[in-house]
């Protein structure tokens, strides 16, 4: 069984997207943009996904204001089948 999991990073405006691009990229944590998944609410159309491993590390960045979220989501797939839940902080 393989499993990958992600972190998918939502928000409110296109600008708060650029704002937590650069502020992951001055803290070296990997990410990917990429058009908001249908399975989530809509926002501005851009979010960001990042390695589940580094939960830790984008948390601690949002709460120290570095970077503005709309919600934050678990994206897994199993053995190529994808599940999406939005989780709270």
């Amino acid at each position: 069984m393989k499993i990958e999991e992600y972190g998918v990073l939502t928000f409110n405006s296109t600008h708060h997207a650029i704002s937590a691009e650069k502020a992951l990229k001055e803290h070296e944590l990997p990410f990917k943009t990429v058009p908001t998944p249908r399975e989530i609410t809509l926002s501005c159309g851009l979010s960001i996904l990042f390695s589940f491993e580094d939960l830790d590390k984008v948390r601690e960045l949002h709460l120290n204001n570095k970077i503005l979220i709309k919600a934050i989501h678990k994206y897994t797939i199993v053995d190529g089948k994808k599940e999406i839940s939005e989780m709270s902080w």
